[in-house]
């Protein structure tokens, strides 16, 4: 089969025949079995068509792919678990390096380290580290992939205790744009490995990750507390009391949601605005009643399911409402206070929700994450307690532009300047990359991007863009 861009031929069958000989993974080309679902992601908001789909069953098959891509000048698309909210992890006419297949992982209990492949979720790694009671910050769905959540920085359950995933990053195997195969950690490539922690997936294909593991679970005290949407003033309020004084073992959110249908709240509630304060407490569980007590009692509770459990179990908790296929964009924006003006426009934005499953998520953040020094890793943002995130979806195609705009409102409220977390940011923009690093940090970014890809080849990311591309 001919690959074709624009009616045009892109790679003659005799060519593509030939560099696939050697491919231990699987090449998949439009028209193939099983080619709409290969090429299919987490955000249905994006249906592109590839012209090449290569999964990848290990380091020889990345770096033939990488060479085609370079080769041939074609478009490449890095995908680890295809939950990019922008659509990073497909392109329309290009080669998309699907790590999936590539999910080793390797608990060192003594060193206290895990290393782990690019194409692993977060529910292969935690159900690894757990059988040794470790656990390093992972994602808040456990179907994401490890490599786009840790690449971009890593805000989950552990945040406030042991930091942000790409802070627990020790060492890295990378592809570089360039055919060669690097170990980024301790003295080796330090530049590199600053940027990957926090700089996204701008500067090679990260094959696998180690990272270091802390004493976590099996169980945590953890869950969620639902309160009506009336309350929603009475409790933020009240989160903004208690915040300050929340222990680095306690990680919580405010989602300003609408109650879905299930069994576990009263019927009466479904389909009506409720106030969901979510968090874990991941030290002695003994003491979890007590440490959390404060933000279960901001107003009359509907339902407090707090309590033990497995720190397995709220990993995957949220999974249920993050099903793959419906259309998705997210914003986001760090700020310092929940003060009252603060308040009064997420309340209006609440208000103004464009229907029932598009949400605003307040994290609380500080802790070990804010005791980093700023320029110890390329991640951005340090000084602020807080950051909104605006989930903003839909079931498919209708009504989808107006929960863009929504977003882009809510998030608008606190300054146009306002600093994004890359991972959260729901399309491609210099102007919105740059708002989410500081001027040293990002111009330190760009000479790691010139050393190590000064042709822009990874540039399907919250781009990094090199010196000869600006």
């Amino acid at each position: 089969m001919t690959m074709r861009q624009n009616g045009s031929e892109v790679l003659g069958e005799a060519t593509l025949d030939e560099w696939a000989r050697d491919l231990r993974g699987e090449m998949i080309q439009p028209g193939a079995p099983g080619y709409d679902e290969a090429r299919s992601i987490w955000n249905g908001a994006h249906d592109r068509r590839p012209a090449l789909i290569v999964r990848c069953r290990g380091v020889a098959d990345v770096l033939k792919t990488v060479a085609l891509a370079r080769g041939e000048g074609l478009p490449l698309a890095v995908r680890g678990g295809g939950h990019s909210i922008p659509g990073f992890s497909t392109v329309d006419q290009g080669i998309v390096l699907d790590l999936a297949p590539m999910k080793g992982v390797r608990v060192d209990p003594g060193r206290r380290t895990v290393t782990a492949q690019g194409g692993c979720l977060w529910g292969d790694v935690d159900a690894e580290t757990q059988a040794f009671g470790l656990a390093v910050t992972g994602g808040l769905i456990s179907t994401t992939g490890i490599a786009g959540f840790a690449l971009g920085g890593g805000l989950g359950w552990l945040v406030r205790r042991f930091g942000l995933t790409s802070d627990n990053l020790v060492g890295a195997d990378v592809v570089t744009a360039d055919g060669r195969y690097l170990h980024a950690g301790g003295d080796e490539h330090a530049d590199l490995l600053w940027a990957l922690r926090g700089g996204g997936g701008n500067f090679g294909v990260v094959t696998s990750f180690e990272f270091r593991l802390h004493d976590v679970g099996p169980t945590v005290f953890a869950g969620p507390v639902f309160y009506r949407g009336e309350d929603a003033e009475r409790v933020l309020r009240g989160f903004r009391a208690a915040a300050p004084t929340a222990p680095d073992e306690l990680t919580l959110a405010v989602n300003l949601a609408t109650a879905p249908p299930v069994p576990f709240l009263p019927e009466e509630i479904h389909g009506k605005p409720v106030v969901v304060v979510l968090g874990m407490w991941s030290g002695d569980p003994g003491a979890g009643d007590a440490a959390t007590r404060p933000f279960r009692e901001l107003a009359p509770a509907v339902v407090d399911l707090f309590g033990p459990m497995p720190y397995l179990a709220m990993q995957c908790m949220l999974d249920p409402l993050y099903p793959r296929g419906m259309w998705n964009y997210f914003r986001s924006a760090f700020f310092g206070d929940l003060d009252d003006t603060t308040i009064g426009a997420f309340l209006d934005a609440y208000a103004q929700a464009p229907n029932a499953v598009s949400e605003l998520h307040i994290h609380h953040l500080g802790g070990a994450m804010g005791r980093v020094p700023a320029d110890a890793t390329a991640f951005g943002t340090r000084d602020r307690d807080f950051i909104l995130n605006v989930a903003a979806r839909s079931m498919d195609a209708d009504g989808f532009p107006a929960t863009i705009e929504w977003a882009r409102a809510a998030t608008g409220v606190l300054g146009p300047n306002a600093a994004a977390y890359v991972n959260f940011t729901g399309e491609a923009g210099e102007d919105r990359v740059r708002a989410s690093y500081p001027k040293d940090t990002y111009e330190r970014l760009v000479a790691v991007k010139d050393r190590y890809d000064p042709a822009n080849l990874f540039r399907l990311n919250q781009n990094i863009r090199p010196s000869a591309a600006r």
